[in-house]
């Protein structure tokens, strides 16, 4: 495949396009410094590319915000007015404690945790992990259901679980799929992705040209949402 490198000034930005023999134009952001690099296609003009990296320049600069905000985050202590994330919204952590079963309840601009007096970390972060896993399973059975019937496939169990290098998983021979509890932390609209993702393969299970085939008909937009989903940590 040919490929060249050159270089466009956006804003305050300066670019590197790598020209490839692809037909759409992709920006990409990375961590953790979000450093922005375009692939373009081998004829499309530079005066095009950059009028089209114009129109994502606040979705750059956003990309970029949020990777300096996780770079400051060190480890979680889960105490009062730590910062934890929620569908790709930033939230205070309130802890408070009290007699009685825990629980979790997202207010406007916080999470407030309520635990037993004298609970450690390690059972804050079991009470949180806890309650992601059945967000996200809330938010994931409804998908399955719905592409289940679109991709004529059937999903036997599906799992929630800390994954340490994927957003999900497959195992096509027994019909199952596993999801990340770490997606509960990233945009929603991103969600639906995976989930199309990972069902895909219950009708191809590897990386084919069938099985990309298969994403691009169904899932036309995918392209996106994984170099989204990608520029953001697993962990």
């Amino acid at each position: 495949m040919s490929s060249s490198t050159e270089l466009i000034t956006v804003g305050d930005l300066t670019i590197p396009v790598r020209r490839k023999n692809i037909r759409h134009v992709h920006i990409a952001v990375y961590p953790p410094d979000g450093h922005v690099c375009i692939s373009a296609p081998l004829d499309r003009r530079s005066e095009v590319i950059r009028a089209f990296a114009l129109t994502r320049l606040g979705w750059i600069k956003a990309r970029q915000a949020e990777f300096q905000t996780q770079s400051r985050q060190g480890e979680l202590d889960f105490i009062t007015r730590e910062s934890h994330y929620l569908w790709g919204r930033r939230y205070l952590l309130v802890v408070e404690e009290e007699e009685g079963a825990p629980r979790v309840e997202v207010m406007p601009r916080q999470i407030v945790l309520t635990v037993r007096p004298g609970s450690d970390k390690a059972c804050r972060e079991r009470i949180m992990h806890d309650w992601h896993k059945s967000l996200l399973r809330k938010e994931v059975a409804p998908l399955i259901r719905q592409w289940e019937k679109t991709l004529g496939v059937t999903v036997n169990a599906f799992f929630v679980q800390k994954m340490k290098t994927k957003w999900g998983s497959c195992t096509p021979g027994r019909g199952y799929v596993r999801f990340n509890t770490e997606l509960v932390k990233k945009p929603k609209d991103l969600l639906e992705y995976v989930v199309v993702h990972e069902l895909c393969h219950l009708l191809e299970p590897r990386h084919s040209e069938k099985y990309f085939t298969l994403l691009s008909h169904y899932y036309p937009h995918w392209k996106e949402s994984r170099d989204f989903l990608n520029e953001l940590p697993v962990a």
